[in-house]
């Protein structure tokens, strides 16, 4: 066999193996409604937050302490809890129910995370910068009615090549003035997989 035709052919076994053993590339996507469920794996995933927000806003919105009140309850968001052995984002988690509970129109919010921010503003505000009369400064703030809280628990099992995940999510209001637990509400999600052999 001459040389060339040799050479030829290495080169050929060369690159059919790198293609083979090389990782895929995605090369091509495209736009998906973010409302449509897939469960491509036994994770916490988008869908869960889902209906765990939509669950918990519309709990709190028709709570009957909170129907034809004179103004909206101001409500600060504080910490969301995982007691998962997942990592799971639940600042997304609590993003969502804020922003769902806004456009209710019944509850305002206060940026706890912009509070740093704000005192910035007011030192520049009050360094002279800003028009006399016009300057924002500490002590006008409104202050918050409610402290809202969450936690989310997990019990998985596994017999064979069955998987059950049994999400359960809680979220309470607190009273700031009392002290007291003014709305509570829990969302449960159960999911079931099964896995499959692969084959070549």
């Amino acid at each position: 066999m001459s040389k060339p035709l040799l050479w030829s052919k290495f080169v050929l076994l060369v690159l059919v193996c790198t293609s083979c053993a090389g990782g895929r590339a995605f090369t091509r996507g495209e736009y998906a409604d973010p409302n449509v469920i897939e469960m491509l794996s036994d994770k916490f995933n988008e869908n869960d937050l889902q209906l765990i927000a939509k669950k918990m806003v519309e709990s709190l919105a028709a709570s009957p302490q909170f129907q034809n009140l004179p103004t909206r309850p101001i409500v600060v968001v504080g910490k969301f809890k995982n007691s998962t052995s997942e990592h799971i984002d639940l600042k997304s988690l609590a993003d969502k129910i804020q922003v769902q509970l806004v456009k209710t129109n019944k509850f305002a919010f206060q940026a706890k995370e912009a509070r740093e921010e704000i005192a910035e503003e007011y030192e520049y505000q009050g360094s002279g910068y800003v028009k006399q009369g016009q300057a924002k400064g500490p002590g006008q703030q409104a202050s918050a009615d409610y402290i809202l809280t969450g936690e989310i628990s997990s019990i998985v099992q596994e017999v064979g090549a069955d998987k059950s995940v049994y999400y359960k999510f809680t979220t309470k209001l607190n009273n700031l003035n009392t002290g007291i637990l003014d709305w509570t509400d829990e969302k449960e999600l159960r999911k079931k997989f099964e896995k499959q052999g692969v084959s070549w």
